[in-house]
């Protein structure tokens, strides 16, 4: 015991400076305290990468570590999202016997109408603006919202504490196909930490509840079930992925090279039918006019932490005077397309590796294009980025930190300069890593 403790004596250090270091960020940290939030968050990740590199060999270690920190948010109130709100009116609406997607809970409040517990608290704690919007979460995020509202039905904390509990639970199933997928393709297990023990998704997944972690669980073992050749189960598991984020929607056409036409067909078939019987309860007409009308604001209405969007947006102010969100968001959802579809034809994409790579400059693509990045999108990307030769969405889930420099003022106005500098270290790493592997591919070749 005595020579364990000696051995692992640096680890333990860094261990404790990081149990004190989530617990401040559970407890004590607002998003308005942005040199405390930067500075706190930048330890913890150091803290993080040097537990990785003294463990590489000691995964036990790491497994319950990566655990004990996100036990550590357990009765924690969200910090830095105010979306937890909504996801428990509607968990609580459904529970009522309301269908979520026909209602605003805006349209209750200016009623004075209280249809759930805690109506107030929760209209006030989301905000007007998600308030007066339809929800867009799907069925199957929907049935996490309401397993929370089962459990803790008058109680937010209560309520909180239920979804994060279901949220480290996906963590945990996605450690596990994570280190299954990594061995079958012989590459490093420890990788899977990068995304496991990284403070960017212990805070914003476990931490703020965003249930991206739900939806990865699902996507990695779908990618593990196709790796080992049972696509028709695969396909169901990936359903289940779109059915708690769109976002999974994306990477479809990118499995047709490693299935072929006749099994791609089936595979399509199968995530549709799914999808269909899952969002069965709630189809109305109105349901999809809602539904469609909220996804459309996120490409026409919203902006948040953008890239290209943003450079196209101040060429529209130069010539024509005014922002042209609602053509450019209109033109952007195209060449997105057009990239998906050069990337399904136009490159190998038959070993799960390489399926895997294509995923992740798909979506990459997606979000350098967006009007909207939220910074909990980017765990799709680093996640991804597990399987593949590529770190630059690890470094993304350091600096992205600094979007939060937007809530700094009391208009929660974006400073170009700081979205300009988060961008440019962004590119310029994935630049630098697209040209390094393109100089080994040559080198292998000669």
């Amino acid at each position: 015991m005595l020579n364990w403790l000696k051995e692992q004596k640096l680890s333990i250090v860094l261990t404790i400076i990081g149990i004190l270091g989530y617990l401040l960020f559970a407890y004590k940290i607002v998003r308005t305290d942005y040199s405390e939030l930067i500075v706190l968050y930048t330890v913890l990740f150091l803290v993080s990468f040097y537990l990785l590199k003294l463990n590489k060999n000691n995964l036990s270690y790491l497994i319950v570590i990566s655990i004990v920190f996100r036990f550590l948010f357990l009765f924690a109130i969200p910090n830095l999202s105010q979306d937890f709100y909504r996801f428990i009116w509607d968990g609580r609406m459904i529970l009522e016997g309301f269908n979520p997607y026909l209602f605003t809970p805006e349209s209750f409040i200016i009623k004075g109408e209280f249809p759930i517990a805690q109506a107030k608290e929760l209209y006030a704690g989301m905000g007007s603006l998600n308030g007066s919007h339809f929800t867009n979460y799907p069925p199957i995020n929907q049935l996490c919202f309401a397993i929370a509202g089962l459990f803790a039905g008058k109680s937010i904390l209560g309520s909180a504490l239920v979804m994060r509990l279901l949220i480290i639970f996906a963590d945990v199933g996605i450690l596990y196909f994570g280190i299954k997928l990594l061995k079958n393709l012989k590459l490093p297990v420890y990788s899977i930490f990068f995304y496991i023990l990284n403070p960017f998704i212990i805070i914003e997944l476990t931490g703020n509840l965003h249930f991206e972690a739900v939806m990865l669980f699902f996507v990695i073992w779908s990618l593990y079930l196709l790796h080992k050749q049972k696509w028709k189960l695969a396909a169901v598991v990936f359903a289940l992925s779109i059915s708690v984020k769109l976002i999974p929607l994306i990477f479809l056409p990118l499995f047709f090279q490693k299935l072929g036409f006749k099994k791609s067909a089936l595979f399509y078939g199968i995530v549709g039918l799914v999808n269909i019987a899952l969002f069965a309860p709630f189809i109305s007409l109105e349901f999809i006019i809602n539904y469609t009308k909220t996804v459309g604001l996120w490409f026409q209405n919203f902006e948040f932490n953008a890239s290209v969007y943003y450079i196209a947006r101040e060429i529209g102010y130069l010539f024509r005077g005014y922002n042209e969100i609602a053509i450019i968001g209109k033109i952007l959802p195209v060449i997105v397309i057009v990239f998906i579809l050069i990337v399904t034809f136009f490159r190998k994409n038959k070993t799960i590796v390489e399926i895997i790579t294509a995923m992740l400059f798909v979506l990459s693509f997606y979000y350098f294009t967006s009007t909207t990045v939220h910074p909990w999108y980017i765990a799709t990307l680093l996640l991804l980025s597990v399987f593949t030769k590529y770190k630059f969405p690890l470094v993304w889930s350091f600096i992205i930190i600094i979007s939060y420099l937007a809530y700094a003022n009391s208009e929660n106005k974006e400073n170009l300069w700081i979205i300009s500098f988060e961008y440019l270290i962004v590119y310029s790493v994935l630049f630098y890593e697209l040209i390094k592997h393109k100089r080994k591919q040559r080198h292998l070749l000669f």
